[in-house]
């Protein structure tokens, strides 16, 4: 979960840059209306059911722009339903004013991600097989939809180009085969990384294995072909089933025998969750 030490190394750098997209000079409405600084207070609501991602980024974004009083008894995780009170805000009306956008903004993005994540992994439960994202994720935003997708009850896969060996269709055709392109890593890479592969047929299935891959990604695979390519795969790697799947999908998936399902949906597709940031009456 989020710290404060991560927030102040990790993130601040995006949370600034926000702010700075949203306010160039200086919020016009709110500064002609509040002229001085003007103490109140405001609440945050929840408009629909969800599960929490975020709370901590939306106080962090307030918290770049001056001092302001937090309060909540929620922490991200947690079940919430349309009504709930989430947090206080207490301090400077203009400071109040002037974060709202930016900080709902991430709030519900990354709630939403992390609810949208949540009702696939409840679909797989019990199923053994385990739920993962991957790098189709908003630029700038990967750090707050990752964190999501955890929040949510998802695996992180690798967090980007540097963190682990993919080899995808495009590697294969360059090195001129499965084989090859795993010769290839092996030679260039430290012993213990794991390579995986992306694989289309069941032909790259065999030659995947024969040629010692750690983990085999079955790509846009009809049920017979997971269900052919488990069987010869035989627990020899781990087994990823990925490509364009949606939850309609993921009992038949679920049923096949692989070990994880990877889901671009959860981050680029997933709707937000509704909040509002409600000034109380002066």
């Amino acid at each position: 979960m989020l710290n404060n030490t991560m927030m102040n190394i990790r993130i601040d750098k995006h949370l600034l840059d926000a702010l700075r997209e949203d306010i160039t000079n200086e919020d016009i409405s709110t500064n002609a209306i509040i002229r001085e600084k003007k103490d109140g207070k405001a609440n945050l609501l929840c408009k629909e059911n969800g599960i929490l991602a975020g709370i901590q980024v939306f106080k962090r974004v307030f918290e770049l722009l001056g001092e302001i009083h937090f309060q909540t008894k929620f922490k991200d995780g947690d079940a919430i339903k349309k009504g709930d009170i989430i947090a206080t805000l207490a301090g400077d009306l203009r400071i109040i004013m002037s974060g709202e956008r930016t900080a709902l903004n991430y709030l519900q993005h990354m709630s939403g991600i992390a609810t949208y994540t949540n009702e696939f992994v409840n679909i797989l439960e019990g199923s053994g097989v385990k739920l993962l994202d991957t790098r189709k994720t908003t630029p700038n935003m990967r750090i707050f939809e990752k964190y999501a997708v955890k929040v949510g009850g998802g695996i992180n896969h690798r967090f980007n180009l540097s963190d682990g060996i993919l080899l995808k269709d495009n590697h294969i055709k360059a090195a001129g085969g499965v084989k090859k392109a795993i010769e290839l890593v092996r030679e260039y890479t430290p012993f213990a990384r794991n390579i995986e592969v992306e694989v289309e047929n069941i032909p790259m299935v065999k030659e995947a294995l024969e040629a010692g891959a750690d983990i085999i990604m079955l790509d846009n695979m009809d049920i017979e072909s997971i269900k052919q390519a488990v069987k010869i795969i035989d627990k020899r790697a781990i087994i990823e089933c990925s490509g364009n799947i949606t939850k309609g999908e993921l009992y038949e998936i679920s049923n096949t025998g692989v070990d994880y399902v990877s889901a671009g949906v959860i981050t680029h597709s997933a709707p937000p969750l509704d909040f509002s940031l409600n000034l109380n009456q002066q």
